[in-house]
């Protein structure tokens, strides 16, 4: 794993300032404290930052074809690399490395634009050909790596895998854009392609963008798109056996390394499966990572060390406080841009652990988006009977009067709190889904922005993005619509971004077999009763698991991997959510109803409401603002 950037001309061939290339390097430093390098040449200068896995002595970058005409700086892993070297080595191309990296420079002499349609792993890349005068990013079919881009207003062209690399030019002005604001209340992040910075862009997943110096810049290229159009009429049984056979060939083509290499095993289905394949696999007692909570109803370690007796894994444990909360600013400062997904603490320690051991480790990330495992994957296909059974008219009426009626019992058992229910009941299915999993719905956000916020949004509202998506999905059937939307928000800004800042802050790769494109490519075939079956998520997944987990881990209650936030927000964190929440840094931007908030901390800390999640999302905004501000280092 690596971090990359660079500087490219769109319109001359200046001479970009070595200095300032690397200073713009030296902000990826925690991604590949290993080794740097660039090149700078008329027009261009590429940077690179190396964790070393594969080829440790010959795998520096940028990396040059044969003749120097072809520069690559890379960041991530192309795990089908062997196979496609004999092939590319009979076109007539020469290797002179054991790298994953120099297969890219020979696919792009070979195929051009669409060697990235070869490449099976997770990467994001930026390839400079200096005959055709040519920049080619690309960026992997999930988005598991992550690229960000502008460009200046004197024609210069830059990139960064993180978004630090882009603000520490000198000539970036980083000005908030407000429909990341709504967009990143919405959804406790910034959905690609947008930034938090006006002008600055992801590279969305499953896309390139091919640069030539005097040409208009082309809008980015998708290359690939995952279609639940069509269902195969595969028997049960055989589904099964060519899941476990296609699971176990995902997770062998990850176990390629010149370094320590582990999982981690949180005692869910996902990490438990893909640490049972890895030692049907491994000659070795595989390396296991697991942290355990001091509280209770967080803590699922018994179920990972279940899971690591059986297969005799060479297993790791820390115990997390249940009050480590002092990680507010770190986190600020990995994710650049406000992110509110309070699972990074957890997710953080474990990679912080994991590190001590090995160099790359496995992961279950994925599992729930393609095998169907959120509890709202269910709630929402029962939903949409309802809607096939009822006028939208009617629906309207009835469900809307109910939904409005209906108090909030934040306190009361879940099957009481209906609330949300019979308000999605009165929506389409893309706005339901999307009030499904909004962190700050649509009527708490109308109350809580200023009437200039709402000027500047001009309607704008984040559900845009899940229609632009819908539009898209080519299924009418309710689950695969919900899945679809979530590979395209959910598992790329939430999920995959967490997982990647926190692994790179401690130069840990991690992998995970369950984001195979091949390998969700046939999932997204399987029939949806395959997948949820009454009200068991991952029926197809479970049952194929039963010869290797025990009962205990396959059937018990999804717990996910979460943190006691509503008390830490009424007792250890209170004084700091009344000094953000109400304090002079958000209001100073104008963005928000001082009495909303005001409202928001009293109802949350007088126990009347549950404000966790929209206080917790305005305490990262603040964050965010503290290192934008220079308050924190």
């Amino acid at each position: 794993m690596c971090g990359i950037c660079g500087l490219f001309d769109l319109r001359a061939k200046r001479d970009f300032d070595a200095a300032l290339l690397e200073r713009l390097n030296e902000t990826l430093r925690h991604r590949g404290p290993d080794a740097g390098g660039t090149h700078c040449e008329a027009g261009v200068a590429l940077g690179h930052r190396r964790l070393s896995i594969i080829d440790l002595a010959g795998g520096r970058q940028p990396l040059f074809n044969e003749d120097g005409s072809v520069a690559v700086v890379f960041n991530g892993e192309i795990y089908n690399f062997q196979t496609l070297v004999p092939e590319l080595e009979a076109l007539g191309h020469v290797f002179r490395s054991r790298s994953d990296t120099e297969v890219i420079v020979h696919a792009w002499e070979a195929w051009g634009e669409a060697c990235v349609t070869r490449f099976r792993g997770m990467f994001a890349f930026a390839l400079w050909d200096r005959r055709r005068e040519t920049l080619f990013l690309a960026r992997d079919r999930l988005g598991v790596k992550p690229l960000y881009y502008a460009t200046l207003p004197d024609g210069a062209f830059v990139f960064g895998s993180e978004l630090k690399a882009i603000v520490r030019h000198p000539d970036f002005v980083p000005d908030i854009d407000p429909l990341a604001v709504e967009e990143y209340f919405a959804l406790g992040y910034v959905p690609e392609p947008r930034s938090v910075f006006r002008g600055v862009r992801k590279l969305p997943p499953a896309h390139t963008l091919c640069l030539r110096r005097g040409e208009p810049s082309p809008e980015p290229h998708e290359y690939w798109d995952v279609d639940f159009s069509t269902v195969a009429a595969t028997p049960f049984a055989e589904a099964m056996e060519e899941l476990t056979r296609r699971l176990r060939e995902a997770v062998r083509l990850r176990l390629v390394a010149d370094v320590p290499l582990g999982a981690f095993l949180s005692g869910g289905v996902d990490s438990s499966a893909v640490v049972a394949t890895m030692a049907a696999l491994s000659p070795q007692p595989v390396n296991t990572c697991a942290i355990a909570f001091d509280e209770a109803g967080f803590n699922e370690s018994e179920y990972a060390r279940a899971v690591a007796e059986r297969y005799r894994t060479r297993h790791f444990v820390e115990t997390v406080k249940s009050d480590d909360f002092d990680l507010v600013d770190t986190l600020a400062g990995l994710f650049d841009e406000p992110f509110a997904d309070s699972s990074a603490i957890p997710s953080y320690r474990v990679c912080q652990l994991a590190r001590k051991h090995v160099t790359v480790a496995l992961s279950g990330d994925g599992g729930d988006e393609s095998l169907a495992g959120y509890r709202r994957y269910r709630l929402h296909v029962a939903e949409e009977r309802l809607r096939a059974a009822m006028p939208a008219g009617a629906r309207r009426l009835l469900f809307g009067a109910l939904g409005r009626l209906f108090p909030k019992l934040d306190w009361a058992p879940r099957p009481l709190r209906a609330k949300t229910t019979l308000q999605a009941l009165a929506k389409d299915s893309v706005a339901a889904y999307f009030h499904s999993v909004s962190i700050v719905r649509d009527d708490l956000r109308a109350r809580l922005f200023s009437p200039q916020l709402r000027r500047e949004l001009g309607g704008y509202g984040a559900i845009e993005v899940f229609r632009a998506h819908a539009a898209r999905a080519r299924s009418d059937d309710a689950l695969a619509l919900a899945q679809y939307l979530d590979f395209k928000t959910w598992l790329v800004g939430d999920i995959n971004t967490k997982v990647d800042r926190v692994s790179m802050a401690h130069a840990l790769e991690v992998r995970a077999p369950l984001l195979d494109h091949e390998l969700i490519e046939w999932l997204a075939s399987v029939p949806a009763a395959f997948k949820i079956r009454g009200n068991e998520g991952k029926y197809l997944f479970k049952k194929a698991m039963k010869p290797f987990l025990p009962p205990e881990v396959l059937y018990r209650p999804k717990m996910g991997f979460s943190v006691p936030l509503a008390r830490w927000l009424r007792g250890p964190l209170r004084q700091r959510v009344r000094d953000a929440v109400m304090g002079e840094r958000l209001a100073a931007t104008g963005f928000f109803d001082p009495a909303v908030l005001r409202r928001l901390v009293e109802a949350h800390e007088s126990g009347a409401r549950d404000h966790a999640a929209p206080l917790w999302t305005l305490l990262m905004f603040d964050a965010f603002l503290r290192r934008l501000d220079g308050a924190t280092p």
